[in-house]
């Protein structure tokens, strides 16, 4: 007895050995995209000393490093989804009205779960989710779940519940008072907006999300539904809490009433005209312009092949992020994933090459671009000190964008999530 108390004694006031650390990983791929040089380089390396990227360059320090061979790849940062909804699947597989109202917030959020695991397989470290639809404050708890690696997914940045004008959004098309659940949080009046940004702070949002317009009615074109007093004081109550505000608008009015309002970000913009996209670029907007949405919309209820000509739909969103650009208006890499396949991020990008962007400023919105928009100073390039947040794949997508589809290793601060 005298003996087991001394041992209990002596575990009890020993203290416990310090964590070892963790040992250095060298990368060596053929070439490595930095983010920001269109060009990549051949033959450098990378090596990761914990979290962080301690050494890039044709000769990096190897000694006492794991050495990881990458031959033939191209080492890029790990990709920023700017556009996501996690608690969203493809509308071919299940229309949004009945996700919203039909399938059970605990099938929703295991299927987020997968979403963002898939995610992350992707090469996509990072992903900004721009509402849950009608699922609550889960994205919350998914972030959190994440964080505490629980689950395995990008870095989220989530919006909760997207601000609508009351009776603008849905689901729509029920007897007349019978109280219908939304996919987004109502508001009328100044005062309701802010109360709205407010709560969702609260809940743990780390950015906030406004229509400007939407179709009041079905079969109705898109009109400006929040005025510009409620979209000001929103967007105000925001930057006051430190978030950053992205905004849903296609049409003309609705864009230009978010860029008097100072969002930071419009999402789709099909609408946006030569005033508009010059005054985003003047104050610094930038736009996201969905491409494969609406490719995929043009697919489920167009029956479109994927064949040229593309149908209006689809020609209308080229042609606005062909003005966007040729304006100078800061791109966006964000898909509106969900209303595609999680996983299949990379449809965004090569919509956009295809609609005229070069693939090596692709690859620079979906890294570096979207952590500038985003204010992510600690990722998006391959840069000593920025976090260990890297992908290899196959291929030079700086050429042709359709290399992302083949990540062969996926690695997130320093710990490797897909190996080669």
């Amino acid at each position: 007895m005298r003996r087991l108390v001394l041992l209990l004694l002596t575990l009890l006031f020993t203290p416990p050995l310090a964590a070892q650390p963790r040992q250095a990983i060298v990368l060596k791929p053929a070439r490595v995209f930095d983010g920001v040089d269109p060009r990549p380089h051949e033959g450098w390396s990378v090596r990761i000393d914990g979290d962080r990227i301690a050494a890039v360059g044709p000769t990096v320090d190897d000694r006492d490093a794991q050495i990881v061979q990458l031959p033939g790849a191209t080492l890029i940062p790990g990709m920023i989804e700017g556009h996501s909804h996690l608690f969203l699947h493809p509308y071919n597989e299940t229309l949004w009205d009945d996700q919203v109202l039909h399938e059970p917030l605990a099938l929703r959020t295991a299927r987020a779960v997968v979403h963002a695991e898939r995610t992350l397989d992707a090469g996509f470290t990072t992903e900004r989710d721009l509402g849950t639809e009608g699922a609550g404050f889960a994205d919350v708890g998914l972030k959190q779940a994440i964080d505490q690696g629980i689950v395995p997914g990008p870095r989220l940045l989530v919006s909760t519940r997207a601000i609508v004008a009351r009776g603008a959004y849905g689901p729509k098309g029920y007897e007349p008072g019978v109280p219908v659940p939304q996919g987004a949080q109502e508001v009328a009046g100044a005062d309701e907006t802010i109360r709205a940004v407010r709560d969702q702070v609260a809940a743990g949002a780390t950015n906030i999300k406004f229509y400007a317009d939407y179709h009041w009615g079905k079969g109705e074109p898109s009109r400006p539904t929040l005025s510009q007093a409620e979209l000001d004081a929103g967007v105000a109550a925001a930057h006051d809490a430190g978030r950053l505000v992205a905004v849903h608008a296609t049409t003309a009015e609705g864009m230009m009433r978010a860029v008097r309002a100072g969002a930071d970000t419009i999402e789709h913009g099909y609408g946006g005209t030569a005033e508009v996209f010059r005054m985003m670029h003047d104050r610094g907007i930038a736009l996201c312009p969905t491409i494969a949405a609406s490719e995929a919309y043009a697919r489920y209820f167009q029956g479109w092949n994927g064949e040229e000509p593309a149908p209006e739909s689809v020609q209308q969103n080229r042609r606005s992020f062909q003005l966007a650009m040729r304006a100078g208006v800061p791109i966006c890499m964000g898909g509106d994933v969900g209303v595609f396949t999680h996983g299949k991020n990379w449809l965004e990008m090569e919509a956009m090459q295809h609609a005229g962007m070069s693939a090596a400023q692709v690859m620079i919105s979906a890294t570096s671009r979207n952590a500038r928009i985003l204010h992510l100073s600690d990722r998006g390039e391959v840069k000593p000190g920025l976090l260990a947040d890297l992908v290899a794949v196959d291929g030079d997508p700086t050429r042709d964008v359709s290399a992302v589809e083949h990540v062969r290793f996926v690695m997130k601060a320093g710990q490797v999530v897909r190996a080669p």
